[in-house]
């Protein structure tokens, strides 16, 4: 097989100098696009006393105004637009779990575009022309399926768009139609790991080498679990609706330490949750996304919500980024502490008896905020182990976190899900203060 470096793209092989001069002019040329073509955006940089021409440098870009992901619903459905709705040629929206959805478009551009990001990202993971990719992520609205599908199309690769759901009959289709790459978020990765092993097949001898998750957070023991109980590699991949859809950010098999973001397309800062400043590179804050080369929606200084830091290149480069270890608006403040849902992953992951699908129920109890976590039971766990993994995650979380939290253990495949994502925080309380 032939080495990596042979395989890389031209904007994989650019120089240091040659990027940030690509990025300055894209940079440019993006935020006239959008000023003269989004009615939305010339307000803002209007209000904000700054015009494209403004922005000389790559650090000029921290005097432009923030887009929000109410900016998108305030604009909904086609004011975020930059071209005729007559050029969109497909609409997508996010996938909800946070809100009310948001509309994004694409030009037959801007869907070449993302097709060349997707199929960047698998070769990156380890996915080669030829490979039989089996797309688990759920099709329609939601930009995964479809994502993922053209990109591994335009690697080269030969697609079962199997979507999500019909556990069962996944599991026959990895079987017989032996993919060799599987892209799919963590949580419903380790629903199809189950079902394996309740059909007395080891996940172990299938076909499958490359794992590539994304559209959720997922923590490093979580990736241990899947590579061991599965022997695959398992990269993480990024994107958002907002920005484009999967294919943002991709974790190179070779490296396995953050993802590489695609800074030809996407121009990453990392800003202080509270006060917005940009942050030193290395130091973690709130992810924040201006596009340089969409026509349909570009998008300006999208604040993301999720949390992590930027890093040198490695097997790129491109900047890394750290996995996402939550958002900002996932934390949750429960009697003083900061609690978020990958700390609770980590220990319901190492709890025995209890699969790796939980929920945070937020209630109020008189005048004291309360949280249950709801963890799902593995299929073979005994009453007598349920309650064992009860009492454990309770002492876990006291220790290791400093909060008393309910635990109750439910049954397999009860926790609600969309398009594979099991909805992390339920927020009861306003219906128990009133």
């Amino acid at each position: 097989m032939a080495d990596v470096t042979d395989l890389l793209d031209a904007g994989e092989r650019l120089g240091p100098e040659e990027l940030r001069a690509l990025q300055r002019e894209r940079l440019r040329a993006s935020l006239r696009h959008a000023y003269e073509n989004v009615p939305f955006y010339r307000e803002s940089f209007d209000k904000a006393g700054v015009r494209p021409e403004d922005c000389r440098t790559l650090a000029d870009l921290a005097h432009f105004p923030f887009t929000t992901k109410a900016d998108l619903r305030e604009n909904y459905p086609y004011g975020m637009f930059a071209v005729p709705r007559e050029k969109i040629r497909r609409l997508h929206a996010s996938s909800g779990t946070t809100g009310r959805p948001t509309v994004v478009g694409y030009t037959d551009n801007d869907i070449s575009m993302w097709a060349d990001m997707v199929a960047r990202s698998i070769r990156a993971a380890g996915g080669r022309p030829g490979d039989v990719v089996h797309v688990a992520y759920g099709y329609g609205l939601f930009t995964g399926g479809l994502g993922a599908h053209y990109g591994a199309e335009r690697l080269g690769c030969t697609v079962v768009p199997a979507s999500g759901g019909m556990t069962a009959r996944q599991v026959r289709l990895i079987q017989d139609l032996e993919p060799s790459v599987i892209m799919v978020t963590p949580s419903y990765m380790l629903t199809l790991l189950d079902e394996f092993e309740r059909q007395g097949v080891d996940p172990r001898t299938t076909s499958l080498r490359v794992g590539v998750f994304g559209a959720e957070p997922w923590t490093e023991q979580m990736r241990r679990e899947i590579e061991e109980r599965f022997a695959i590699d398992a990269v993480d991949i990024y994107g958002l609706s907002e920005v484009i859809g999967p294919g943002v950010a991709q974790e190179c098999a070779e490296t396995k330490d953050g993802l590489h973001v695609w800074e030809d397309h996407f121009y990453p800062e990392v800003v202080d949750p509270i006060t917005g400043e940009v942050l030193p590179e290395g130091e973690r804050g709130e992810l924040v996304f201006t596009s340089l080369t969409k026509e349909a929606m570009p998008i300006v200084r999208y604040r993301t919500r999720d949390l992590t830091r930027l890093l040198p290149g490695t097997a790129r480069v491109f900047r890394r980024m750290e996995k996402i270890t939550g958002r900002s608006d996932d934390m949750v403040i429960l009697r003083g502490v900061n609690l978020f849902p990958t700390q609770i992953e980590e220990i319901v992951l190492r709890t025995p008896g209890v699969a790796p699908h939980f929920q945070l129920r937020l209630t109020r109890e008189g005048r004291m905020d309360a949280l249950t976590v709801r963890a799902e039971a593995r299929p073979d766990a005994p009453p007598e182990v349920r309650e064992a993994a009860a009492r454990s995650i309770v002492a876990a979380v006291k220790d290791g976190i400093g909060v008393s939290v309910g635990v109750e253990i439910v049954e397999p495949e009860s926790l609600e899900r969309s398009v594979g994502k099991i909805r992390r925080i339920v927020d009861l309380r306003s219906r128990d203060a009133g």
